[in-house]
């Protein structure tokens, strides 16, 4: 790949992973609630999640993908589902000010696995981004050359930039937990978030495959 496709992938990349997505909107909920350093585990179940789509997308199943209509509408509204249910969850649970305050009390509360296992989930809960990385990265694979060191270079990218991005979106909801844990904003916010997370799946569920 030239120079300035890569610049054009790098760029593309930035814009592309630096966008509040579902992703960004659970690890930031999450960090308010267990401690930014307890979602680099919803980090890395994010950028896991990426690869499985990029080796989806690689291997060919991403056009099968797009062109079956059945497979596409079943893990559209699994995915849908998905998002609809965190939304719910956090639109309806309850958490005072002083189980926000207290770090300690709150980082035990959730396992490292559980947040990993729903960030994956949240990763790959949407088949439109099977789709596009589908698109994305035959503009940028010389068919020439051997094909596996330039997927691996490109998703490589990709998951690093995803996780980079997270972690500062984490890191900077956790500084702003103080403002936040005031008494009935932890509930605002609870409920601004679900209710992004129920749109989105909403969205999701509405959304065709064109």
């Amino acid at each position: 790949m030239t120079v300035q496709l890569w610049i054009m992938y790098l760029t593309f990349v930035f814009a592309a992973t630096a966008t509040p997505v579902p992703a960004v909107l659970f690890i930031t909920t999450n960090s308010l609630l267990y401690g930014w350093e307890k979602t680099i585990f919803a980090a890395l179940g994010n950028i896991i999640g990426l690869f499985c789509l990029g080796v989806i997308a690689i291997t060919g199943l991403g056009a099968i993908l797009k062109m079956s209509v059945l497979i596409y509408s079943i893990i559209k509204y699994l995915g849908a589902s998905y998002l609809i249910y965190l939304g719910l969850k956090m639109i309806f649970q309850k958490h005072t000010a002083l189980e926000i305050c207290d770090e300690f009390s709150e980082k035990k509360s959730i396992s490292s696995q559980k947040l990993f296992f729903q960030a994956f989930l949240v990763a790959v809960s949407n088949p439109k981004a099977i789709i596009f990385l589908t698109a994305l990265f035959p503009q940028f694979i010389n068919h020439r050359s051997s094909l596996y060191p330039q997927f691996s270079a490109l998703i490589a990218i990709l998951m690093i930039f995803s996780f980079s991005f997270l972690l500062l979106y984490s890191i900077v909801a956790d500084r702003a937990k103080g403002w936040i844990s005031k008494p009935g904003r932890i509930k605002i916010v609870n409920r601004i978030s679900g209710s992004l997370f129920v749109g989105f799946g909403a969205l999701l569920a509405t959304s065709s495959n064109k």
